[in-house]
C-alpha cells in the first residue's frame, strides 16, 4: 500500500516538475521514474478514476487533474492569514495604483495564493496558483532573504548549480535582509517591475510576502522609494495581523 502511494505521488510530481510542460506521455513518465510502462499506466489509471489525473483525448497525453484544484482552494479557504491578508492587501493597492499580490513559499518554490487587481485600467496578472522558484523575483527574494540559513543554502544549492551565480544571489539575499524589502526588473517578465517586503509570522518564521508589480524597466526614484513604503508598512502590518492568529 505504502509503495502504491509512493509511485501515485512520484508520477504527479513527474506532471508538474516543468511549467513548461503542461502535459506527459506515458513513455516519457515511465524513463522519469524509471519504471516499467505498464506500471505507469495501472497507476496513472487509478488516478484518473479519481480526477488526479487526466488525460488529453487528442494527444493521449496527460496532466494533472482539476480534483487538485478543488482540494487546493479548499485548504487555501481555511487559511486565516490569506483572508486576514486581504484588506491590508486592498488599502495598498488603493494606495499605489497597482496590482497586489501575497505569495506563500513552498519548498523551492512559491505559490500566489491570494492577488488584488490595480484599480487602474492598466495592470500586470500573475496568475493564482502559479509556482516559481524561489531565486526568481522580489517577492520570492523577500521571503528566501529571511528564512533561517541553513535552509537558505539547501534552496538555493538545489536551484543554482553554478557556485558563482549562488554567491551573487546570496550577496543579494544580504543586502535585502538589511534593507527589509526587494526590487527586481524583468526577472520573472520583461518590461515589468516588482517591489516586495515579507510578511513574518509568530517565532519569526517566513510566511509570505506582500508584492507589488508594475510595468516598466526602469521607475523614478521618488515613485520607487513611495512603493517601497507602501508595501513595508503594509507588509508589517499583515506581519503583526498574521502574528496574532
Amino acid at each position: 500500500m505504502v509503495q502504491s502511494i509512493d509511485r501515485a505521488m512520484h508520477v504527479i510530481n513527474v506532471l508538474i516538475s516543468d511549467d513548461s510542460k503542461h502535459s506527459w506521455a506515458i513513455s516519457e513518465i515511465a524513463k522519469e521514474l524509471n519504471l516499467p510502462v505498464g506500471s505507469v499506466h495501472r497507476i496513472i489509471s487509478t488516478l484518473m478514476r479519481h480526477g488526479l489525473v487526466s488525460q488529453i483525448p487528442e494527444t493521449k497525453r496527460y496532466k494533472v487533474g482539476y480534483t487538485w484544484m478543488e482540494i487546493g482552494l479548499r485548504s487555501l479557504e481555511n487559511i486565516d492569514f490569506r483572508e486576514a491578508t486581504r484588506p491590508i492587501m486592498e488599502q495598498l493597492a488603493q494606495e499605489v495604483k497597482e496590482s497586489v499580490y501575497f505569495s506563500i513559499p513552498n519548498g523551492n518554490f512559491a505559490i500566489i495564493i491570494e492577488r488584488v487587481d490595480s484599480p487602474s485600467n492598466v495592470r500586470i496578472i500573475d496568475n493564482l496558483g502559479e509556482r516559481i522558484p524561489l531565486h526568481i523575483g522580489a517577492a520570492n527574494k523577500s521571503m528566501l532573504a529571511f528564512m533561517e540559513h541553513e535552509k537558505v543554502e539547501q534552496i538555493t544549492r538545489q536551484l543554482i548549480p553554478s557556485e558563482q551565480d549562488r554567491g551573487k544571489l546570496l550577496t543579494q539575499l544580504r543586502e535585502i535582509k538589511t534593507n527589509g524589502y526587494a526590487v527586481s526588473y524583468s526577472e520573472k517578465t520583461e518590461g515589468t517591475a516588482s517591489i516586495a517586503a515579507p510578511v513574518i509570522g509568530f517565532d519569526h518564521k517566513v510566511m509570505g510576502s506582500l508584492y507589488i508589480n508594475l510595468l516598466g524597466s526602469q521607475i523614478p526614484d521618488d515613485r520607487l522609494s513611495f512603493l517601497i513604503e507602501r508595501v513595508t508598512n503594509a507588509a508589517n502590518a499583515a506581519s503583526m495581523k498574521i502574528g496574532k492568529i
